[in-house]
């Protein structure tokens, strides 16, 4: 796991999910604008993972490959799917699902570093 990448993408979540439950503690809707943040969060991780997955063939697997693959799978897939939640509930609530959705991103990162620093992947 790359640290630093890792790093951004762990305080670019808390960030936005700050942002985000302070929305929806004002009453406010995501815009269209808090989903392109989202957006541009889940492109972060997708780097992170493809370089997660690159680190794969370099010869240091994780103990647990199959774990590792699914806290990955888990992670690519959670971003998009709290926009989309977030998208179909057009009230405070939807705030409140990408703030929860942020939350969640960082300990699914740190899981994964876990898993590779096992064996220094």
């Amino acid at each position: 796991m790359n640290r630093p990448l890792s790093s951004a993408t762990i305080i670019a979540a808390l960030l936005l999910a700050a942002w985000y439950l302070v929305r929806a503690a004002l009453d406010r809707a995501p815009n269209r604008a808090d989903l392109i943040a989202v957006a541009a969060l889940g492109a972060l991780v997708t780097v992170l993972a493809l370089v997660a997955v690159a680190g794969l063939f370099d010869g240091s697997r994780p103990s647990d490959t199959a774990t590792f693959a699914g806290y990955l799978f888990t992670t690519v897939a959670f971003a998009p799917a709290a926009a989309w939640l977030a998208r179909m509930e057009p009230t405070r609530w939807g705030s409140l699902i990408l703030g929860v959705g942020c939350l969640v991103l960082p300990v699914l990162v740190l899981r994964l570093q876990q898993i590779a620093s096992v064996t220094g992947a």
